[in-house]
């Protein structure tokens, strides 16, 4: 069996963080580890607290997994400080760790910040050229670049300049674009660009799409998937979780992430 590790926050919701992904790993059918960066209060209409565990703790939960059951993939979301983004960085050179998909996670599904800016530098510099894959958001590539996106060739620059900066492919999400009809999503390995265009779901519960995308892609690269199969094969995975129509709670609701097993 596959081995795959989240390196994330957890969501006491359910929707997001380590409980998204680990549920993502579990209809994947590889066996899913944790490390947890932050605690969070949150449910479907925001966030009410955050409780960093620290960078030893990260360190040491980091450590007990590599020196025991080796993942095949590692999936990288939540880091709340630049001590955790440090001590990530530094423990992943120390294992030689390959299959690294980050998501940049610096705000939730409802605009709760979840890092603040600077951690972005601190993240470009000390994570970005260990990934496999990075996957912003529009919004989150923004912040990346320095500048708003107002047209599609902004979008591909970013991709090429992240690419060239970090030696990282890279995957920008456009759910956040102002389409209404499709969702686009951005892919550059190195050598190619990939335009991944689906048409959008009339559902607003998307708590923990982030999550889960990166998470199955993580999956699919443990599998001995290449990149651009490994995308395809999780936003397939999304989309049905999506589709599945679940509706939880009172505000923007997670996805039916067995939906495979649910019908």
């Amino acid at each position: 069996m596959k081995k795959v590790l989240t390196i994330a926050g957890s969501d006491s919701s359910g929707g997001a963080g380590i409980q998204a992904d680990l549920k993502t790993m579990c209809a994947h059918g590889v066996y899913g580890m944790s490390v947890i960066t932050a605690v969070t209060a949150q449910n479907t209409t925001g966030i009410s607290g955050i409780l960093n565990t620290g960078a030893e703790m990260i360190r040491l939960q980091m450590q007990a997994v590599f020196e025991d059951i080796t993942p095949d993939a590692v999936k990288i979301g939540m880091l709340p400080d630049k001590d955790s983004i440090v001590t990530v960085a530094d423990t992943l050179k120390k294992y030689n760790v390959r299959n690294i998909v980050l998501d940049p996670v610096l705000a939730s599904t409802t605009g709760t910040k979840l890092s603040k800016d600077s951690n972005a530098e601190c993240m470009k510099d000390k994570l970005f050229a260990l990934c496999t894959l990075i996957t912003p958001n529009i919004p989150e590539a923004e912040v990346l670049i320095g500048e708003k996106f107002e047209e599609k060739y902004q979008i591909y620059k970013a991709l090429e300049k992240l690419n060239k900066c970090y030696g990282t492919a890279v995957l920008i999400k456009g759910g956040h674009s102002r389409d209404t009809e499709f969702s686009e999503d951005y892919l550059f390995d190195g050598e190619r660009f990939f335009d991944l265009k689906e048409r959008r779901i009339d559902n607003p519960n998307t708590h923990g799409t982030g999550c889960t995308l990166s998470s199955a892609i993580a999956c699919e690269l443990a599998k001995g998937n290449t990149l651009y199969e490994a995308v395809l094969k999780a936003k397939k995975y999304l989309t049905g979780c999506i589709g599945a129509g679940l509706d939880l709670g009172k505000g923007r609701g997670p996805l039916d992430h067995l939906y495979q097993y649910n019908n």
